[in-house]
């Protein structure tokens, strides 16, 4: 059980959660019972198979503490609420920012929070595998960190507008995934990047990349219902039938570091080959069933470690960081912060 920002996450499964007089009790077993008294929480997430009592229940409804049930892969279920909750309220706040330029320092935040990221994710690889790049291959990713930083500082600040955000993030995922290939040290020829390609991906590192981005967004768009926000309606990402923009919001400032680093590793630490995919007559590339148990089990592993984040100050399973962005996102359409924080991986 941990508590952050007035919100109890639970992700043992077996665990028990019980009310005893103002308090909520987890009984784990193995480990020592964890209280948390019900007026210092606004709710409570449950990962998988928890049992909840249904005096806690009543107690949360009373109180205004809404409960949101998970699987255990983190796919939404159900939130219970009492007869009165700010959820229209927030929906509201959603809707109107989301018209127009209303949500300019969203989509500015969002966007200085990815191209951050990225420019981690390559200034990591320059410092670990550097010295082993080719000197043309370590020039052209140190000049991609140089003209990410110069758009930091200047460009992204200076954007009065949401499209002219939107050009700066795309003219940054060219310049990033341009250089991506470099970050590969795998003897496979097979697992060479080309370029950004989806919907099919055409190489199986865009494979790789497409299968972990579409687990990022699930447990985004589950973070976004948990707090009550919809994940239809996003700001940098324009509305589409069937399509959640604001989840696909979310990931941008998580992907570099949660997936593309993920997808690093798997390839450079050969857990998987070429052989792990296989091309269809299309061109398609898919990965085969192992290969996909491999990702599956190397991403629940990843959101099982713990990190400081960098506005909360506290430890926290990286597996819970889209819950906190979706809950400080909400805290500022509510007013209670003046700005969204975007998260800055380190």
């Amino acid at each position: 059980m941990k508590k952050l920002l007035n919100t109890v996450y639970v992700t043992t499964e077996g665990a028990s959660l019980r009310k005893d007089g103002e308090n909520l009790v987890a009984h784990i077993e193995g480990e020592p019972e964890r209280r948390a008294p019900l007026h210092m929480l606004s709710s409570v997430v449950v990962f998988g198979p928890v049992f909840v009592s249904p005096a806690l229940i009543g107690a949360c409804a009373g109180a205004g503490i809404s409960l949101v049930l998970l699987d255990r892969s983190g796919r939404f279920q159900a939130r219970i609420e009492g007869p009165v909750t700010g959820n229209v309220l927030l929906r509201r706040a959603q809707y109107r920012t989301a018209e127009g330029e209303a949500g300019l320092e969203i989509v500015r935040s969002i966007v200085l929070g990815k191209l951050a990221n990225q420019r981690t994710v390559l200034m990591r690889a320059l410092r670990d595998h550097g010295d082993s790049m080719q000197p043309s291959a370590r020039d052209a990713v140190t000049a991609v960190t140089r003209r990410l930083e110069l758009m930091l500082q200047g460009a992204v600040g200076q954007a009065t507008n949401i499209d002219g955000l939107r050009g700066h993030e795309g003219d940054a995922g060219r310049l990033y995934f341009g250089v991506f290939n470099h970050l590969l040290r795998s003897p496979d020829d097979g697992l060479r990047f080309n370029g950004r390609s989806r919907r099919p991906p055409l190489d199986p590192v865009n494979a790789l990349l497409s299968f972990l981005y579409a687990l990022l967004t699930h447990d985004c768009r589950s973070a976004l219902e948990g707090v009550g926000l919809d994940p239809a309606v996003g700001f940098l990402h324009r509305d589409r039938p069937g399509r959640p923009s604001l989840a696909l919001d979310l990931m941008e400032e998580l992907r570099p570091a949660l997936a593309d680093r993920l997808a690093l590793s798997l390839i450079n630490r050969r857990q998987l080959r070429a052989t792990d995919f296989t091309i269809s007559d299309s061109g398609a590339v898919f990965m085969s069933d192992d290969a996909r148990k491999t990702v599956l089990t190397a991403w629940q592993e990843r959101k099982r470690e713990e990190r400081v984040h960098d506005f909360i100050g506290e430890r926290a399973p990286v597996g819970l960081t889209p819950h906190l962005q979706a809950l400080l996102l909400a805290r500022h359409l509510r007013g209670d912060l003046d700005g969204y924080p975007p998260l800055f991986w380190k």
